[in-house]
């Protein structure tokens, strides 16, 4: 069986959410599965000196333009938070405390939390915010609030972003097919390319 497609996000990231509505969908026409894995882009900024594109210099202005312009074009409902970017720490651990037992569940939760802050605009930073988007797919409330705060899911959550800064991963999303990296939602027909021929 191929290797899975590895795909890193960060949940504040307007191109990931973008990236995460088609990258099943293309992994599928080549029988591949999806390895979701979040990851704080703040802890990967420190390293490489980056920052969030909305607040840099000149960048700034173009990149939100952009980034509705390309929501409008894949007809992705997209709507910004009113603080942005926020913090995504308790949205990933969550992703990683139900990943555990359930992870087709933890998949369905990242996308119900990236329609939730991304999608409808809403705020998803508060561990308590997250929670109440979980119930909102059946998942234990009570069980998720432990989880998000058990130092091994913490652990998980930084060894996982750890792991991608030592693959040089530097951005969201970031999609790797087996060993070739991609950066960007404006990658996603190169990487239906590449697994249509093995590469080029």
């Amino acid at each position: 069986m191929s290797a899975p497609i590895e795909f890193f996000f960060d949940f504040s990231s307007p191109y990931g959410y973008l990236a995460s509505t088609r990258i099943e969908v293309i992994a599928a026409k080549y029988d591949r599965q999806v390895d979701w894995k979040p990851i704080l882009l703040g802890a990967v900024f420190k390293v490489s000196g980056a920052g969030p594109l909305t607040e840099v210099p000149l960048k700034g202005p173009y990149s939100r333009h952009d980034m509705a312009r390309f929501t409008r074009l894949m007809q992705v409902p997209f709507a910004w938070p009113v603080v942005f970017p926020f913090s995504t720490i308790a949205a990933c651990r969550a992703f990683y405390f139900v990943q555990e037992t359930d992870p087709a569940a933890a998949v369905t939760l990242a996308k119900a939390l990236y329609r939730a802050g991304l999608g409808e605009g809403g705020d998803i930073a508060a561990p308590e915010a997250v929670i109440v988007i979980a119930r909102t797919i059946g998942l234990d409330a009570d069980k998720l609030a432990a989880g998000i705060q058990d130092p091994r899911i913490k652990q998980r959550l930084k060894e996982i972003t750890d792991d991608a800064i030592s693959r040089e991963i530097f951005g969201s999303p970031f999609i790797i097919v087996d060993g070739e990296p991609f950066w960007g939602a404006d990658r996603l027909d190169q990487v239906d390319r590449w697994l249509a021929t093995g590469g080029w």
